[in-house]
């Protein structure tokens, strides 16, 4: 695939991660329908979507699709309720700030030796994350930080399983049908205090179905042209184009700060694509 097509479906891929936490911010922050509601209904929709994109039912399998299936069952359960006490920037943030360490992490451990430019370049978008983050003025809440932070982790793990996994529509289908088994019991436990509005519903929906259902197919698809560094450094643009979306659409503040962060985190996600393309 050529590097212009790559570059191009990858932000297509991260608008649709950004649209996620708006879509997860607009349904809780009044709320209009509890946390793991919305995660059974995000996971429902999209496994129904991409079902019926699936032309041959028959083509899916779930045999060793499993560790996929609960590490997108987990993030999307933190990921939610982690939002109840997140703005929609701030929880991206956190997000990807963790997603990037486990993606490194886990590529150390399987032997995987980095360029120079792509761990300077990993390290100074990391950097923008940390200096938008520590001013005391930014802290998140320690509740909302830890479950983000175990978002992030599950999220590492849902990527790296899909850059090995091939069939990118299939494993996303089947890691979606999978993940909805696994949140049966959780909404038969929480069923009597569930509370659903027409509107967080509909929120749930849309990101079920169009920003994760086929955003993440999407990422499935580019994945094995990504190195691991690049693969953790682009998804560190999330948070900016969150920033810009909760901007317009929810009217959440853009600071100083964040707009510098934003700047040195893209410059340093520029740095690790160099590799690729001089390459």
């Amino acid at each position: 695939m050529r590097f212009a097509n790559i570059a191009l479906l990858t932000l297509v891929a991260m608008l649709a991660f950004a649209g996620n936490s708006i879509l997860c911010r607009l349904a809780l922050s009044e709320p209009l329908i509890d946390p793991a509601s919305f995660s059974f209904i995000r996971l429902f929709s999209g496994a129904l979507m991409l079902s019926i994109l699936v032309a041959k039912p028959g083509r899916l399998t779930w045999r060793g699709r499993w560790p996929n299936a609960v590490s997108l069952f987990l993030y999307a359960l933190f990921f939610s309720y982690a939002y109840r006490s997140l703005g929609a920037a701030e929880g991206a943030l956190i997000l990807f700030a963790a997603v990037q360490l486990t993606i490194f992490s886990w590529a150390r451990w399987q032997g995987t030796r980095f360029s120079r430019l792509e761990l300077a370049g990993a390290a100074l978008a990391f950097a923008g994350l940390c200096g938008w983050l520590l001013p005391a003025a930014s802290r998140p809440s320690l509740s909302g930080f830890a479950l983000m932070l175990c978002a992030g982790v599950a999220w590492g793990v849902f990527t790296m399983r899909g850059k090995v996994s091939g069939a990118a529509l299939q494993t996303t289908a089947a890691s979606f049908q999978m993940a909805v088994i696994l949140g049966l019991p959780l909404l038969l436990v929480i069923g009597l205090q569930a509370h659903w509005d027409w509107r967080g519903v509909g929120l749930a929906v849309v990101s079920g179905a169009l920003t994760s259902g086929l955003g993440y197919a999407l990422w499935y698809r580019v994945l094995p042209f990504l190195t691991a560094a690049q693969t953790g450094a682009v998804q560190l643009s999330v948070p900016v184009w969150t920033a810009v979306m909760g901007m317009v659409l929810i009217s959440e503040p853009v600071t100083a700060s964040f707009a510098v962060a934003a700047a040195v985190i893209l410059g340093g996600i520029g740095m690790t694509l160099c590799k690729r393309e001089q390459g």
